[in-house]
């Protein structure tokens, strides 16, 4: 047997490495290198792989992203910022925003356990590059001008308020002026509660924007996407002329849990989903991803009035007024207009109602 001396020696030689202890320890079960252990170029990035929540599918994140973020084996649609789905529906470079310097305000004061109203809108503007939940502008899809009015759920919960109002009011009659349709894309978790009675005005407000959009014969289409809940289902959203939701979307007002609760009764296996409300006659038409530019393509041509047979002039807009007083909405001028390209913007309206 060898003697003391081997054993002291081989310890002594394990000691800088830890081998024979590392060797005799037991591990745990297998979990990734953590970020702050990963080394240099061999650090795996964290968000490599999306698992699918509906399928259980690993996906490569680049692959999904390729995709618009479906799931390539069952279908399921992922969630997207409001700036990715501008860039997905547009024409590359198209799109001219409106109305950025509006900023929201703390008209009453709010505060809850996580500290005052303002400051929670500092993180989330911190957190998302928005200034508030809504983002407008104008774009062309395959040289089809239309304004576009795009809801981030990652601003608060997509929640409705003073300045979402607002904006959406400014577009719509930007719309109305230069006979445009209107595209918006609506998700949202309802009301903003930190504003009270200020958000829910803007229920009637957006509202009566878009009856004057009908007035005047000029189309809006709604796209549904998950989720969508409370205040902004309950008034513009649904209002449309046509009413689009991706596949698998949840729509509604209240949640199901606090239906059931409320009801004490099961709802049906798929309530509140595009599918549901498809087959109940709550929507006109559920749009893959893949699909949404050529439909929409197809319902600006459907809707265009007659004998008009180019594409509309792409709208370029100045900034308007900065800050919405008390975060309440205030009254305004439209900005100067320009059209580049395609018919002048003081055609008259075309004839005919909704």
């Amino acid at each position: 047997m060898p003697g003391r001396g081997w054993v002291t020696r081989v310890a002594r030689d394990a000691r800088p490495g830890q081998q024979m202890r590392n060797f005799f320890h037991r591990q745990g079960k297998f979990r990734p290198r953590a970020s702050q252990d990963a080394g240099g170029d061999h650090a795996i990035p964290e968000d490599l792989w999306v698992k699918c929540p509906s399928c259980d599918e690993l996906i490569y994140s680049r692959e999904l992203d390729r995709n618009a973020r479906v799931c390539p084996k069952c279908g399921h649609h992922f969630r997207l910022s409001a700036r990715a789905r501008i860039t997905l529906v547009t024409d590359p470079g198209s799109f001219s925003e409106w109305d950025t310097g509006l900023q929201p305000e703390n008209p009453l004061q709010f505060a809850d356990l996580q500290g005052p109203y303002d400051e929670r809108l500092v993180r989330a503007q911190a957190r998302t590059g928005e200034t508030e939940a809504l983002i407008s502008g104008t774009g062309t899809i395959d040289g089809r001008a239309l304004a576009l009015l795009v809801a981030d759920f990652d601003f608060l919960g997509g929640s409705m308020g003073s300045v979402w109002g607002e904006k959406l009011v400014r577009a719509v009659e930007r719309a109305v002026a230069l006979r445009m349709p209107v595209l918006s894309v609506n998700a949202s978790g309802g009301a903003r509660m930190h504003e009270g009675i200020f958000s829910l005005m803007q229920m009637a407000k957006t509202v009566a924007g878009f009856t004057r959009l009908g007035q005047v014969a000029v189309p809006h289409f709604s796209l549904l996407v998950d989720p969508c809940y409370g205040g902004v289902t309950a008034s513009y959203a649904t209002v449309a002329d046509v009413i689009l939701a991706e596949p698998g979307a949840r729509i509604g007002f209240a949640g199901q849990r606090v239906i059931e609760q409320i009801t004490k009764q099961k709802l049906p296996d798929g309530f509140q989903t595009a599918e549901f409300l498809l087959a109940h006659g709550m929507i006109d038409l559920i749009v893959d991803r893949s699909l949404l530019r050529q439909t929409l393509v197809t319902l600006i041509d459907h809707h265009r009035p007659p004998g008009a047979t180019r594409p509309d002039p792409v709208v370029v807009a100045k900034p308007t007024v900065d800050v919405v007083p008390n975060g309440i909405g205030a009254d305004h001028e439209l900005a100067d207009l320009t059209t580049v390209g395609g018919a002048s913007s003081d055609e008259p309206a075309p004839g005919g109602t909704r």
